[in-house]
C-alpha cells in the first residue's frame, strides 16, 4: 500500500523541493499540499492522510497549533519540518516524533521515511494521541525562554545569541541587528521585536533604536534634553528626550 502523504508548509520552494524528493520513494504518494494552517486541518480532516510533513514556522497557525486544532480526532503519523528552534527538535526526539531541517537532505528524509514507515505498521491509535499530547504540554507554552534569534539570510539561517546583539536600528520593513562587525536584516517590526527581547537586558532608547545595555559604556547629554549612548565597540547613538524615563532603567535618576 501507498503512504498517502500531505505536505504542509508556507514557502513554495520549499514545498516544491520536498515533494520533488519524496516523488523518487516508490512508496509515497502525495495527495496534496497545503501552503497554511487552516488548510491544512481542512485537508486533514478531510483527506486522513497516513503522514503529514508539518511546517513548525508559519503565520496565524503554525504547526502546534494545526495538531492542537485537531485535538486528536484525526491522527496521522507527523514529521516535523523546521528551519530552527532547538528546543522543538528536542522535543520531537524524546517523543519520537520524527523531523527533517532545513534545507532538505535526502539521506535524512530517507531516515524519517523509514521511522514513519516502522510507526505506521505498528500503529496503535491510543499510543500516539497520548505521544501528541505529550508533545504539546511540553511545547505550548514553553517553559524555557528563548535565548536567540533565528535571522534566515541568503537561503541559510543566522543564529544570534540575545547577549550578543549590540544594538537594534528601524530600517523601513526590516530592523537591523547589529551584532559586533555585521549587520542582519530581520522582517520584523520595531515593536514585535522588542516584545521579543528581555526587558531587563534591552531598552529602547527611540523610535528607531534598542539597545543592549550591558554594551553601553557612558553616557553624554546633548541639547535639548537627548542624550548620546557610547557603547563599548564605540558606535555613538542616540536616546530622544521622548524616552528620557528609560535613564532609570541605566540607573540615572
Amino acid at each position: 500500500m501507498k503512504i498517502r502523504t500531505l505536505i504542509v508548509d508556507d514557502e513554495a520552494l520549499a514545498r516544491e523541493r520536498l515533494a520533488g524528493l519524496l516523488r523518487a520513494e516508490t512508496e509515497i504518494e502525495i495527495i496534496g499540499q497545503c501552503a497554511d494552517g487552516r488548510e491544512a486541518v481542512e485537508a486533514i480532516r478531510r483527506d486522513k492522510p497516513d503522514l503529514v510533513f508539518l511546517d513548525v514556522q508559519m503565520p496565524e497557525l503554525d504547526g502546534f497549533g494545526v495538531l492542537t486544532e485537531l485535538g486528536g480526532e484525526v491522527t496521522p503519523e507527523v514529521v516535523f519540518v523546521t528551519a530552527y528552534d532547538q528546543f522543538a527538535v528536542k522535543a520531537f526526539e524524546i517523543h519520537a516524533v520524527d523531523y527533517v531541517m532545513k534545507p532538505f537532505d535526502r539521506e535524512r528524509l530517507q531516515t524519517a521515511l523509514r521511522r514513519a514507515v516502522d510507526r505506521l505498521q505498528q500503529k496503535q491509535a491510543g499510543s500516539m494521541q497520548q505521544q501528541l499530547a505529550a508533545l504539546l504540554a511540553d511545547l505550548r507554552p514553553e517553559e524555557k525562554p528563548a535565548d536567540r534569534l533565528a535571522i534566515k539570510t541568503d537561503g541559510r539561517v543566522v543564529f544570534v545569541k540575545f547577549s550578543d546583539i549590540d544594538w537594534v536600528e528601524a530600517a523601513d520593513n526590516y530592523v537591523k541587528i547589529h551584532v559586533g562587525t555585521e549587520g542582519h536584516m530581520l522582517r520584523e517590526t520595531m515593536n514585535s521585536l522588542e516584545a521579543r527581547l528581555p526587558a531587563k537586558r534591552f531598552l529602547r532608547i527611540s523610535r528607531s533604536t534598542i539597545v543592549n545595555v550591558e554594551k553601553v559604556k557612558e553616557l553624554q547629554p546633548l541639547f535639548h534634553g537627548d542624550y548620546a549612548v557610547i557603547l563599548r565597540n564605540g558606535a555613538k547613538l542616540t536616546l530622544s528626550r521622548g524616552y528620557r524615563e528609560k535613564l532609570r532603567d541605566l540607573g540615572i535618576s
